[in-house]
Formats: C-alpha cells, sequence, structure tokens
C-alpha cells in the first residue's frame, strides 16, 4: 500500500475550516443587487416578460376572433340546413298537390267515362 495517507484529525479539520472559507469566499464574491450586470440582466427579463405578455395577448385576440369566425359559420351553416329543409318540406307538399291533382284528374276522366257508358246505354 504505497499510496495510503493516514489523516489525522488536524488535517481532516484544516480541510474542513479550508472548505468552509472557500464556500464564504464564494458567497461573499456574489454580486450585489446594485450590480450594473445584473440591473441589465434584470432590465431584459423584464422586456423579455413584456414582450410574452404582448404575444399572449395578441393570442388570445387571435383566438376570440377564430372562436367569433367559426361561431358565425356554425349560424350560417344552420341557416343554410334550414333553408334546405323547408325547400324539401316545399317540394314534398308540391309532390303531394300534384300527386292529388293528377288523382282528381284520373277520378274526372273515370266519371266521365262512366258517365258516357251510362248515356250510352
Amino acid at each position: 500500500m504505497a499510496g495510503f495517507k493516514d489523516n489525522n484529525f488536524v488535517e481532516r479539520r484544516d480541510a474542513a475550516l479550508k472548505a468552509k472559507r472557500e464556500a464564504l469566499d464564494k458567497f461573499k464574491a456574489r454580486p450585489t443587487a446594485e450590480d450594473p450586470r445584473l440591473l441589465k440582466l434584470a432590465e431584459e427579463r423584464r422586456v423579455i416578460a413584456e414582450a410574452r405578455a404582448i404575444r399572449a395577448t395578441e393570442r388570445e385576440k387571435l383566438r376570440q376572433e377564430e372562436l367569433v369566425r367559426q361561431a358565425a359559420a356554425a349560424v350560417i351553416r344552420k341557416q343554410e340546413e334550414e333553408a334546405r329543409i323547408e325547400a324539401e318540406k316545399q317540394a314534398e307538399i308540391e309532390a303531394a298537390a300534384a300527386e292529388l291533382e293528377l288523382k282528381a284528374q284520373q277520378k274526372a276522366a273515370r266519371d266521365a267515362r262512366y258517365a258516357a257508358r251510362k248515356a250510352r246505354r
């Protein structure tokens, strides 16, 4: 075991103190709130947030406009469907009237033939 090193208490304590000191130095080296670089970053973030809010508002506006267009299209489709159904009903009524008129004409012709046959006798 050529690479084995026995750390005694003092060495371990010194290593722990050194690690704590380095962490404290790192913490102290952290920039303050008045740091111009941090202020610039905060301003950039604010601008980005405002742009994001504007885009979200525009998306919502477009979504609402699309909903209005869809609703208008649905109303138009419903009106067209109602008009088609009404036209079909009117066509059925006219067909029934034509059928009744044809039956009346056929009955009148049959009655005329019957009357002519009766007159011949």
